[in-house]
């Protein structure tokens, strides 16, 4: 592997004392939780996560345990940003399907306890992988995980919502084109600079958007980083990051996935996870194709038609994602010191959707050999 994947995986994993502004009172929160969370006891004390962008995240050390607490950052927020309280439900109704994701334990919507509403969850232990290619797997590991994560995504494709008290999480119906408005909304509210396929995408995603086959639970951001493994093997000990939760479709869902065989490659260990230019084969990484056949037998889903109006739709999303990332850094309130060389990827992955937008680019050409 190359060393900016290696500095990738440094730079993410582990933890720190909370970044300034973003600090908690131990005491404040030890007394808060002793009086709502059952079984907790104190004292505690806190480090925040180096990984993520969003939601601060931060380590709890308590007497009775070891937990996580999620928490919406302070300032102003982008319209339906940061909603932890969806986190919140939706990995509580998922744990009741036995579905891997941290047991929940207590939602505080007040404010005045740390500063912002937040939520406490199990630590689950595991590891976290940080760089796609897995550069301390082996190649039968690698493809095992992969295996492992599109299995897991079909699954959560397959859940009833309704079964799961979940019927009114999210509107369903017409998701993308509701996504399309979001994302145009928050880009345009926190743009820095002009990006010609940003503007062009805006005009061009609404006009094109292909029929939704079906309403499922959707993870949003669903990628390796956002899964905790069990150490020395395979296994999802538990998904997290679902903040982007909702009701939708579960072909975009799924396309997001695939990203990053599309992904440009970062020049820091800041960016977006690629395995684009690597031998996929000799890794034991499947190719997109394997990848997608593999879904649509677990879903019965049909994910080839629309393929690259899916993949320029999640780059317009996620290039409007970071946009909002580099305005927060603006506004002094991002979460990560990483936060400026993550935004400097906006223009390259809006060149890449418009690339695929304008161009019909069969997005599985450089891939069929598993190069």
């Amino acid at each position: 592997m190359t060393g900016k994947s290696l500095d990738r995986q440094e730079a993410f994993t582990g933890t720190r004392a909370p970044s300034p502004g973003l600090e908690i009172d131990p005491i404040r929160l030890a007394g808060y939780l002793e009086r709502q969370f059952e079984g907790f006891s104190g004292p505690l004390s806190i480090r925040q996560f180096n990984g993520g962008q969003s939601n601060p995240t931060y380590q709890v050390l308590a007497k009775s345990g070891d937990y996580v607490l999620r928490r919406k950052p302070p300032g102003k927020l982008l319209p339906s940003a940061h909603a932890i309280e969806r986190e919140f439900r939706v990995m509580r109704a998922l744990a009741g399907a036995n579905f891997p994701v941290p047991k929940v334990h207590c939602l505080c919507e007040d404010p005045s306890v740390i500063g912002t509403a937040f939520y406490i969850m199990d630590c689950v232990k595991g590891r976290v992988v940080w760089v796609p290619a897995m550069p301390d797997a082996d190649r039968a590991e690698r493809t095992a995980v992969y295996d492992a994560m599109t299995t897991s995504l079909a699954g959560l494709h397959t859940l009833d919502p309704t079964a799961l008290g979940l019927a009114d999480f999210g509107r369903g119906k017409n998701y993308v084109a509701r996504q399309i408005d979001r994302w145009s909304e928050q880009y345009r509210a926190s743009r820095t600079a002009e990006i010609g396929e940003m503007d062009r995408l805006m005009e061009w995603l609404p006009a094109n958007v292909p029929p939704q086959n079906c309403v499922a639970i959707v993870h949003g951001d669903f990628r390796l980083d956002n899964i905790i493994l069990a150490p020395g093997h395979a296994t999802i000990r538990a998904i997290i990051d679902w903040e982007l939760s909702t009701l939708g479709d579960p072909i975009a869902d799924f396309t997001y996935f695939l990203m990053q065989w599309k992904m440009p490659p970062a020049g820091s260990s800041a960016g977006i996870g690629s395995i684009v230019d690597i031998d996929l084969d000799a890794l034991g990484i499947p190719t997109m194709e394997d990848v997608i056949a593999d879904y649509e037998a677990q879903t019965g889903f049909n994910v080839r038609p629309a393929l690259d109006f899916y993949l320029a739709y999640n780059f317009f999303r996620i290039a409007a994602i970071l946009q909002g990332i580099l305005a927060r850094v603006r506004e002094g309130t991002a979460t990560n010191p990483l936060a400026p060389a993550m935004a400097a990827q906006i223009k390259p992955i809006a060149e890449v959707a418009w690339s695929i937008a304008k161009n019909g680019v069969d997005p599985l050409r450089n891939h069929r050999s598993g190069n």
